[in-house]
């Protein structure tokens, strides 16, 4: 008689294998193997489709990057009487090793923009040509019209949070400010996950536990601008003592609604030479346990 639609195909299969002669619980095995690997091959063949997740990022996650290399630390925004402003050290530390020490987190945007960066700096450098991509079509377009901060924003918070989703993040905090002519300034932060919020004052990395309280004490909607600089200044010289991939010298960004400027280093007061770090205590004795 016909065999039913059920055992049909194990049947065939088994043909093909040349397993009649097997024994019922090692065909039911070499059955199982069969499948699962056949099932294997299909889930392979379709996350390297296009179709499973489309876009660029989707390929080769060996390529992707597991762990930021060379990094920077505190980046603080502040929103202040006339504009926006954003200050960040000049140390990118490759490991704990602090490897480049002048270079600029910070970056003008179109015309009234400015973003600052905590992160892998490669990551950082790759977002910016795609900015400054955006803001080359803006100028090309020639129709009086070009993003500010608000769209400048929305665009690197759609763009960090499809890279999560794709399991290929970029690994960055990013403060996104500006003041586009006479409107209100804006300051946003945009993390790594695509988490995103406008606030009045923000800060990155480390600055994120160091620097916030002293920015909720102290910052006033109706600060000056060398009020605003005296406050990212101290914010980032307490970073600099309590951060090991902190740095004493910094870079001041400004935006006005006019222009967008950024300074050139510089350094900040510092002072190491506290009694209870300079004693020696270890020559008397020669035992560590005389220090506790």
């Amino acid at each position: 008689s016909r065999p039913s639609s059920s055992t049909a195909p194990r049947q065939s299969f088994l043909h093909l294998a040349n397993l009649q002669g097997v024994s019922p619980s090692e065909q039911d095995e070499f059955v199982g193997h069969s499948r699962l690997r056949r099932r294997s091959l299909i889930f392979g063949s379709i996350c390297l489709g296009q179709g499973a997740m489309p876009g660029q990022y989707s390929f080769e996650p060996s390529k992707h990057t597991l762990s930021p290399i060379v990094t920077g630390a505190t980046s603080i925004g502040l929103k202040f009487k006339d504009g926006v402003l954003v200050a960040s050290d000049t140390l990118a530390s490759y490991g704990s090793e602090a490897r480049y020490k002048d270079v600029c987190r910070m970056k003008q945007v179109g015309e009234c923009t400015l973003l600052g960066a905590s992160g892998e700096l490669s990551d950082f450098q790759y977002l910016g040509d795609q900015l400054d991509e955006l803001a080359d079509e803006d100028w090309m377009n020639e129709d009086g019209c070009a993003m500010g901060p608000k769209e400048y924003a929305s665009y690197i918070g759609r763009v960090m949070y499809n890279r999560r989703s794709k399991m290929n993040p970029l690994y960055n905090q990013f403060i996104i400010a500006g003041k586009k002519r006479d409107q209100k300034a804006h300051l946003v932060y945009v993390d790594h996950q695509g988490t995103m919020f406008e606030d009045d004052f923000t800060a990155t990395g480390f600055g994120s536990y160091l620097a916030m309280p002293i920015l909720r004490n102290e910052w006033r909607p109706d600060l000056s601008l060398e009020e605003a600089k005296a406050l990212v200044v101290k914010c980032l010289q307490v970073c600099f003592y309590r951060d090991c991939r902190a740095y004493y010298k910094i870079n001041i960004g400004v935006c006005t609604g006019d222009a967008v400027s950024i300074s050139e280093p510089i350094a900040m007061d510092h002072f190491w030479g506290h009694t209870a770090w300079t004693e020696k205590r270890l020559e008397d004795t020669g035992s560590v346990a005389d220090t506790w």
